[in-house]
């Protein structure tokens, strides 16, 4: 206990007493430590470059961790650009379902995208994005609050893929107006990567791409 506290007040003394080891500057290399990095004794000095150079290899990981994800975020952001540069170009609005399913398989590598919309005007009725389309599958849009991300559950929505076996994870993103109101479509993102949608994965730009996609889509409802 005595040395405990003993060893406790030559810490507090060093630490109000900054100047300390510049008039005894002899200990610095007399006082012997023992470095966790060779197991050898070493000088007080060689102990602190030791501790500043991990402190500095921290750093360069910590930001080196940092450039890449900056760099993720911008290569993102230039694929998000570009699938909404697409959406803005397509001319007829019934071309952009089939505009917004291509382009974003294209941008954003995901081997299979689905969709489907309801309570559109009569002159959609015939088209591929509104067939098939039970009330058991608008339930479950309205039940979803934010995309679902996770492995596959055999979802009826998911029947709408081309190759829905193949599917180990998927994202299902309902489409609304705005928030709080009853979603009018659903769109399906899916892959063979059981990895590449998780349900620890963020859904904020998930959030985003539905939102751009409902407001592009908005256009079939007039």
């Amino acid at each position: 206990m005595t040395d405990t506290v003993d060893s406790a007040l030559i810490a507090q003394y060093l630490a109000d007493n900054p100047h300390f080891f510049e008039e005894h500057a002899a200990l610095l290399g007399q006082i012997k430590l023992s470095s966790p990095l060779t197991g050898r004794a070493v000088s007080l000095q060689e102990r602190q470059m030791e501790v500043m150079r991990d402190k500095y290899k921290a750093l360069e990981l910590h930001m080196a961790e940092l450039i890449r994800t900056a760099n993720e975020n911008a290569a993102i952001a230039t694929k998000f650009q570009a699938w909404t540069a697409a959406l803005l170009r397509a001319r007829l609005a019934a071309d952009l379902p089939a505009v917004l399913v291509e382009q974003l398989a294209s941008q954003f590598h995901v081997p299979q995208v689905g969709l489907r919309l309801w309570d559109l005007g009569p002159d959609h009725q015939d088209a591929w994005y509104t067939q098939d389309v039970s009330e058991d599958a608008r339930l479950f849009a309205a039940s979803l609050a934010t995309p679902y991300c996770g492995p596959n559950k055999e979802f009826e929505a998911l029947r709408w893929l081309a190759d829905a076996a193949a599917v180990q994870s998927t994202a299902i993103l309902p489409l609304r107006d705005a928030a709080g109101a009853r979603p009018f479509g659903l769109l399906l993102l899916g892959s063979p990567d059981a990895q590449r949608f998780t349900a620890q994965m963020g859904t904020d730009f998930l959030l985003h791409i539905a939102d751009t996609a409902a407001a592009a889509l908005g256009a079939l409802r007039g």
